[in-house]
């Protein structure tokens, strides 16, 4: 199955893509590392056809920003290589992204614009449900009537069950669910 996952973007970041004119513009590319501030993609175990959501924690709310699917997971060090002319200019244009250590660079079609209002509405925060195969599901840490007192438990990357990924997509603008289809390695 494809899955989905929330991707932490640091306040700092957020406020310099506002002021850098990239509201609006759809995402088409992420950088992932080996640190927690810029995680590995690989690691959580993203895949192409699976669909990431950067959020932002600012003011005890939780902001969705936009939704990518990926295509590619290619090594940043290949990335000059591996990439297309179309390609590469957008690893230009997202350079801001590129904070720390950057080890991966993910590729995708346009996603949804890139937007710093959608608010995660409070009961959705409340039972925004995440899932791994150790700890099976679990909601968010740290939410206190409908308020996200905390955002420690959402540094990383973190797959979303497909109930609380289908409420994501619909907040993005998306018109139908993220698509379930079964992955050919048989990982869900």
């Amino acid at each position: 199955m494809s899955n989905s996952y929330t991707t932490m973007w640091t306040n700092h970041l957020c406020r310099h893509l506002e002021r850098s004119g990239y509201a609006g513009q759809r995402l088409t590319m992420l950088f992932g590392g080996p640190h927690q501030s810029l995680p590995s993609f690989r690691r959580a175990g993203v895949q192409p056809g699976d669909r990431i959501y950067p959020v932002r924690a600012l003011g005890a709310r939780l902001y969705v920003l936009g939704a990518m699917e990926v295509s590619r997971i290619i090594p940043y060090e290949d990335a000059g290589a591996a990439l297309h002319d179309d390609d590469y200019a957008k690893l230009l244009d997202w350079r801001p992204l590129k904070a720390g250590c950057v080890t991966e660079v993910v590729t995708g079609p346009p996603g949804s614009p890139l937007s710093f209002g959608t608010t995660v509405a409070p009961d959705l925060l409340e039972r925004l449900t995440y899932t791994s195969r150790r700890r099976g599901e679990r909601t968010l840490k740290y939410v206190e009537e409908g308020r996200l007192i905390r955002s420690v438990s959402l540094h990383g990357i973190y797959r979303l069950t497909p109930a609380s990924a289908t409420e994501l997509h619909r907040l993005v603008g998306g018109a139908a669910a993220p698509a379930q289809t079964p992955r050919p390695d048989g990982i869900s």
